[in-house]
This record gives structure tokens, sequence and C-alpha cells, in this order.
């Protein structure tokens, strides 16, 4: 029987309301001096997570050792679309260049339609935002987490601004294979002038987002852009 979950989150473009409310928590303390940016941190007042489609995190630890290759899901012709991964739902992130590692929390929306983020004291893991595609399914995979802790720590995605183009992230999902993601760019972008096509929107093949705040205004306590990495599943 086909998921209807699963169909919502493919080939749908998330639209701009859902896109603000995605990107508008973040607010709370001074960071704490990092390598990753002076000027970026994450909420500090985040709720407590509550999973939407899963009622736990997903067992699993990004140490454990690799497991095989997952194998693609054949394109209808050669050459027609880039491969894919079947449906797997994704358990922990692993990001070595900056040594980042965390197991996933599965978020979705509350029943007021706000984004249930994740929580914010020292060691919160980050989230994928069950709306979107499984990593490695075809179209945008998203994944939420802060740049600090409550207290000014570093979050776990406190490394994100230092990745460059070719460094990985690798996903281990829950039927134990590992989607290898390459890094192609990262973008700061203001929260009034947020491109939700650009992030959110359909894509050829199975691609990455990791989405955190930045651009921390200490004379507001506020937080005004967000900063997003781009990355595809490596062939």
């Amino acid at each position: 029987m086909t998921d209807p979950a699963a169909e919502r989150r493919r080939g749908l473009l998330v639209p701009a309301a859902l896109a603000l409310l995605l990107l508008s928590g973040c607010a709370g303390e001074s960071p704490a001096p990092s390598a990753a940016s002076s000027s970026s941190a994450p909420s500090a007042s985040a709720p407590s997570a509550s999973p939407a489609r899963s009622p736990q995190a997903a067992p699993g630890t990004p140490d454990a050792a690799p497991s095989p290759a997952p194998s693609p899901v054949p394109s209808a012709a050669p050459g027609a679309l880039p491969p894919v991964l079947a449906e797997s739902a994704p358990v922990a992130v692993r990001i070595p260049a900056v040594g980042a590692s965390s197991e996933l929390l599965h978020l979705g929306l509350r029943p007021d339609g706000s984004l249930d983020v994740p929580p914010t004291h020292p060691g919160a893991p980050a989230s994928w935002y069950t709306s979107s595609p499984t990593p490695g399914e075809r179209g945008p995979a998203v994944l939420l987490g802060h740049v600090n802790a409550t207290g000014g720590g570093p979050g776990v995605f406190a490394g994100l601004r230092s990745l460059v183009p070719g460094d990985t992230v690798e996903i281990a999902r829950a039927d134990g294979s590992t989607a290898v993601f390459v890094v192609e760019r990262g973008e700061q972008y203001a929260k009034d002038a947020f491109p939700t096509r650009a992030v959110y929107g359909n894509t050829a093949g199975a691609e990455l987002r990791l989405i955190t705040c930045d651009g921390y205004d200490p004379a507001t306590g506020l937080f005004d852009d967000n900063y997003v990495v781009y990355a595809r599943l490596t062939a």
C-alpha cells in the first residue's frame, strides 16, 4: 500500500508560509566563540522536541561501523534522472570534516502549524523534517540543528560554516545503509529574503539541506539570517 505521507513528501514544493515557520524560531542568547562564525547562533528558547512521524528518535549511532553502500533505485532510462535510493528513515548524521555527529529526531509540525524544532540543551541532536523526503530519495531532505546550546556552548551544527565543496555528510538509515552526500556550497540568507524555491523546491536527484540560524544581533538578541548547506547524493 502506498504511504500517503511519503507521497506528500515526493514531488511537492514546500509553501512559502511553511518555509517561514521552519526558519522563524531562532532567538536567544549570545553565541559562544567558535570556529564556525562569531555571528551565528541558534535558538536558546526552542521547545522540547516532539516527533511527528516516529514516536521516538530512531535507534542507531553515527559512529557505528560503516554499512554497505545502499543500492540506487534504477532510473527509467539511462541518463534520464540521477539515481536515487529507496525510502528509508534517517537515524543519524555524521559530518567528518567538522567532527560532528548526532542521532536524528523525526520532527514535523505541531497542531497549530508551527514547526517542532530540536531542543537546545548541550548535546541536543539535530532533526529530520518529516515532510521532506528521506535522505537518498529524490528531492531535498531537510535537517535542522542549532549552532549553540543553552548556556552558549556549541550546538550540533556549530561547524556548518567551515564546510567546503567536496566535504561529505553521511546519513545512517533505518535499512542499514548509509547515504553519502557531497557538499556543493553554503549560503547565508536574510529571513525576509529567504529563497524558498531554491531551498525546498523539487530537484532532479537526491539532495540534502542542512539548516541552522545565523546573523546574531547582540543589540536585539535576535537572529536575522539562516545558513543553509546544499549537498547532493554521491553517484
